[in-house]
């Protein structure tokens, strides 16, 4: 079935590398894979292009049922450079590790679905049904991409959707929600030396963040299909100089939530404690700039299961690199361990959140891809053979879901 030699499989990775798509810029890597795809006779669409942004929709096959693959194009800033061994952008390769930014988060991903599409029709493959390959942009930061893949309708027909993000040989089936918060306080400018001529903006912030922190981290409510409410405040900015009351002050917070403490809980708890804080002479207001709810799906849905019987043959020794991320969520849980491969929930957000949305509850849905624990972390990294390993396994999965749908 292989048309493209390891060679030829390096090529589009390091080509993808190479596109700086950080935080947006889609649309350079996306023009590249319409032009990979039309040399193979797939025809590839962009869509949603504003800027240098973009979609991009790619299918193989013809008819029902539909196998969605998804993964996005951007990835986040490489940060200090001084911190890596090589060039970001430029993958290399040592002892049979590719390094470079996104190699894992999700450029490997995304070259394995759409060499194994390539590799597929090149095969006269599938002989029944459709794969659809939805390539979002804007995942890293609020999920607009897939969003509007949702609006278009692109997933209504789809029967279960392939999520290529990093998991190595483990598989999720479902994942928490992600809301990110920013919360407003003003006050008014006084010299540091005459505090009650103003009123200062970071104090009652401050003391709602210590409240919300407790709140939340101690809450009383059972939490077991996806384990506890992550609660962060994760930036906090206010004042001009040490010797002026601040007029105003931000924080923003990070919550994953999970289906019994959902978004709208969280959204009533904190309108209680600003009005709370408000009620006490405070100026505090708060926005969503991210709301994304619980995806949750069956540890036993039809893709679990196939997913899982393809994946077996391709572990080596312990390559199961989320067992000791998630063996509290185990012990809550009772999750599934098959020899050295979980069954998980992820603890992060991808775009299932958008085009898994409202799915019925055992929706064959999973979260597998190419990749470990060095996602957005300088020398991000992936063993070059399970880039390989998931070429294949992404062509055996999508022949045998149609098939068996």
């Amino acid at each position: 079935m292989a048309v493209f030699d390891e060679s030829m499989k390096m090529d589009v990775l390091k080509d993808l590398i190479s596109f700086k798509t950080v935080n947006g810029h889609e649309k350079v890597a996306a023009d590249y894979l319409v032009d990979l795809f039309d040399r193979y006779g797939i025809s590839a669409k962009l869509l949603n292009v504003a800027g240098d942004r973009c979609n991009l929709v790619a299918e193989i096959g013809s008819g029902a049922p539909i196998l969605g693959f998804t993964g996005h194009l951007d990835v986040v800033d490489a940060g200090d450079l001084g911190l890596w061994k090589s060039d970001p952008f430029s993958l290399t390769e040592s002892d049979g590790v590719l390094y470079g930014r996104g190699v894992a988060d999700m450029k490997a991903g995304v070259a394995a679905f759409v060499i194994a599409m390539i590799e597929l029709k090149e095969a006269g493959l599938p002989q029944v049904g459709t794969v659809r390959l939805l390539l979002t942009f804007g995942e890293e930061i609020g999920e607009e991409g897939s969003a509007a893949v949702a609006a278009d309708g692109l997933m209504d027909d789809v029967d279960g959707l392939v999520v290529g993000e990093p998991t190595g040989f483990n598989i999720a089936y479902s994942q928490k929600g992600s809301m990110d918060i920013k919360f407003s306080s003003k006050g008014k400018a006084a010299h540091s030396s005459m505090p009650q001529l103003g009123f200062n903006a970071i104090d009652p912030l401050m003391n709602l963040l210590t409240e919300a922190n407790g709140v939340f981290r101690s809450h009383e409510k059972a939490m077991d299909s996806m384990g506890p409410l992550i609660f962060n405040v994760t930036t906090i900015n206010g004042g001009t100089q040490v010797n002026s009351i601040p007029d105003d002050a931000e924080a923003e917070v990070n919550v994953r939530t999970v289906p019994e403490f959902d978004n709208e809980q969280i959204k009533d708890l904190l309108s209680e404690l600003v009005e709370k804080y408000n009620q006490q002479g405070a100026h505090i207001s708060f926005e969503m700039f991210m709301d994304e709810g619980p995806v949750a799906s069956t540890k036993d849905n039809q893709l679990v299961e196939l997913a899982q019987e393809l994946m077996k043959p391709y572990i080596k020794g312990d390559v199961a690199y989320l067992n000791d991320l998630f063996k509290d969520i185990q012990k809550t849980l009772q999750m599934a361990k098959k020899g050295d491969l979980l069954i998980v929930v992820s603890p992060g957000i991808t775009d299932a959140s958008n085009l898994v949305k409202n799915k019925r509850a055992d929706y064959p849905f999973i979260v597998a891809g190419p990749g470990n624990l060095s996602q957005h972390a300088p020398n991000e990294y992936l063993a070059k053979q399970m880039y390989f390993d998931f070429i294949d396994l992404y062509q055996k999965l999508a022949v045998q879901f149609l098939e068996k749908n």
